[in-house]
């Protein structure tokens, strides 16, 4: 009985039809090679979910589906379990809080009431964002990972007269406030001290409490002022490359579009979601990824929980909430993933069955079978499910790309479809997402029900349409209409006839899955999500006088970006030989201990330059002889050929970031 069980296969979960898995998107006609999901069976697009076509009626569909059921979940304390509000508690407080906020401080039932929010995750966001969408307000979240004048910029920019804050944020704002001369109401949730006011009043902006404007929202309560499909939900601030951040405009048309289409996306899998699934929310709210997922659930009668606060209680989190949802960026997979891997090393009976559990589950992938109680999952993956909470049914990841590794560790181990997606702010946050029953890593998945792609041109980098490889573009009503105040901008990225040039060069698959392989526009995205523009990182660099080219580059998958610096030779030398280094060129270059002096100036000059630390090189490769358009590395204009530069010198930067990693 004892070995039937352990070789008994377990029966698929999901039945995909392999014609399907072979052909996940195809090509319209007409000759522009744009491709559309396979699960379209007309060439519409989806833009509502069941003809939910707003926030505010995606809302309400969950309270009709949930009513006294929960919707927000928190911890007070580290030692209590989650507390919950219903859905029909959230409903009212929304109610109350937006009628607060139009008696107390004469916001407009429209577009030009601009609220903005400063705060973590928690009720009070997702209560704030009700009542803004029930009476047609915009939300503009605020964020501060740049620094604080990113928060002055966004204020000023979006002319935001009140901000909704946590009391940590409190003090920010009032600093702000003599760059934001339009800033006249704090919102703090909490209580609102002597000091606080004395501060504010100094400031000369007014201070309340959430708790205040919910009263006053009592005594005088407004009927909702439901938004239209095309009206203006939220202007989304991209943290950008260069410069200031940019203001995503983004419609309730936009949000109804991706939440639809992603549903759509589950459901044709068998994976419906209900009033029992838990989501666990610890992704910034301030970032349209994280809002996406929320509002899905919401739509759905869904529970979310908030984590406590603290990144570093979120395993703890997860054993308390045992959600059914979780959204993985990278960087958490990455650690739990190299955990796991420390640990089967410690022992070769450990490391044998770990590995042999792995093939056994990778070959039940191919298959179309995703299981969680194969006698893999009870006696080798049931530690790192149980991480997690137990009871996953999907995870999904984003932001930046997860190795093959990885990847097919987890959708082994989880027992549970991990799926990867595709998206940016201007277009909701989802464009692609691969299907549950895919195996294969590497790709983003077919377009979603919501948009069509096509594949544009980019002769600079050698890639064309005609070999399914081009700058990815985008077109359907997830996209965005526009940057807030900024014309210009918003015509470098929507072209005449709207569609969205993502900057991101793309490969179709042979199954008519999108491949991720370069950037058109010469910008990469770190793994922690930063982006960081390669160019102009050079040019900082450059003004060293040490250094005659220099190639910086990053990969999606770390946190950080190495390079490869030609040395100036005549000052090089000198440099070197002040420092007690002699030598040709060829042995100066090999020299480590000059290698790490040589980074330390650079990272001077780019400290000097005011480059922030996620753009400074972490390691970097010397080579002795220039980059020239006889080798093919530069352009007759004296540009990098970057992919050209990629591939001379992929051992030097796989070796870098294996050396740092290591």
């Amino acid at each position: 009985m004892a070995l039937s069980w352990l070789w008994s296969s377990p029966q698929p979960t999901f039945c995909v039809p392999a014609d399907m898995m072979q052909r996940q998107s195809r090509e319209l006609p007409g000759g522009e090679r744009i491709h559309i999901s396979s699960l379209c069976e007309s060439d519409e697009l989806v833009s509502s979910v069941e003809g939910a076509s707003s926030l505010y009626a995606i809302f309400q569909r969950g309270l009709r589906l949930a009513g006294d059921g929960n919707c927000l979940g928190w911890i007070p304390s580290p030692n209590e379990d989650f507390h919950w509000l219903s859905y029909k508690r959230v409903n009212e407080r929304a109610t109350q809080f937006g009628s607060g906020l139009i008696k107390k401080f004469g916001c407009t039932t429209d577009s030009k009431s601009f609220i903005g929010i400063f705060m973590q995750n928690k009720p009070e966001w997702v209560i704030t964002e009700q009542a803004v969408n029930a009476y047609s307000m915009v939300l503009v979240p605020l964020y501060d990972t740049l620094g604080p004048s990113a928060v002055s910029y966004i204020i000023n920019q979006a002319e935001i007269s009140l901000i909704v804050c946590d009391s940590n944020k409190v003090d920010i704002l009032i600093e702000q406030k003599q760059n934001c001369s339009n800033l006249k109401v704090i919102i703090k949730v909490g209580d609102v001290t002597i000091e606080d006011t004395e501060k504010a009043e100094s400031a000369g902006v007014e201070i309340v409490s959430f708790l205040d404007v919910e009263t006053a929202g009592v005594e005088d309560q407004h009927d909702h002022v439901p938004p239209k499909p095309s009206s203006l939900a939220t202007v989304c601030y991209t943290s950008g490359t260069t410069g200031d951040p940019k203001g995503v405009m983004l419609t309730h048309q936009n949000f109804a579009a991706v939440i639809g289409a992603s549903l759509q996306n589950t459901q044709a899998m068998s994976i419906e979601f209900t009033p029992t699934d838990v989501h666990f929310s610890y992704l910034p709210l301030a970032h349209s990824f994280e809002r996406i997922i929320q509002a899905m659930f919401l739509s759905n009668g869904g529970q979310i929980g908030f984590f406590q606060g603290d990144r570093l209680l979120i395993l703890d989190d997860l054993k308390k909430l045992r959600p059914t949802f979780f959204p993985a960026v990278p960087r958490i997979l990455n650690r739990v993933y190299d955990k796991v891997m420390a640990g089967v090393s410690a022992s070769v009976v450990k490391k044998h069955l770990f590995n042999f559990a792995m093939w056994l589950k990778k070959k039940e992938l191919e298959r179309g079978i995703i299981t969680n109680n194969s006698w893999a999952d009870i006696l080798v993956f049931r530690k790192i499910q149980d991480r997690f909470g137990g009871r996953l049914r999907c995870v999904i990841t984003g932001s930046a790309p997860v190795s093959d590794t990885v990847l097919r560790f987890f959708r082994s181990a989880l027992g549970c479809p991990v799926l990867e997606g595709y998206g940016q702010t201007e277009n909701c946050a989802g464009a692609c997402v691969t299907l549950p029953c895919d195996p294969e890593p590497g790709n983003v998945g077919p377009p979603l029900t919501c948009n069509y792609i096509k594949l544009v041109d980019v002769p600079d980098l050698e890639y064309f349409s005609a070999n399914d490889q081009g700058e990815v573009c985008l077109k359907g009503p997830n996209v965005f209409i526009g940057y807030l105040h900024n014309e210009e901008k918003t015509r470098d990225a929507l072209d005449k006839d709207n569609w969205l040039h993502t900057g991101d060069v793309g490969e179709w698959l042979p199954n008519g899955t999108l491949k991720i392989i370069d950037r058109a526009k010469h910008i990469f995205k770190l793994s922690q999500g930063e982006y960081v523009a390669p160019e102009k990182v050079e040019q900082v660099y450059s003004l060293s006088p040490l250094v005659a080219q220099v190639f910086v580059y990053g990969d999606s998958l770390k946190d950080f970006p190495v390079g490869v610096v030609v040395p100036d030779e005549p000052a090089f030398l000198s440099w070197a030989e002040q420092r007690g280094w002699k030598g040709s060129m060829d042995e100066l270059c090999e020299n480590e201990d000059l290698n790490k002096e040589f980074l330390k100036a650079l990272v001077s000059v780019g400290k000097e330059m005011e480059l922030r630390g996620f753009e400074q090189m972490k390691a970097v490769h010397l080579h002795h002889d220039l980059f020239s358009i006889e080798n093919d590395l530069i352009t007759p204009t004296l540009k990098n050929k970057r992919p050209q530069l990629k591939k001379r010198f992929s051992e030097e930067l796989d070796a870098m970031y294996a050396k740092l990693a290591s």
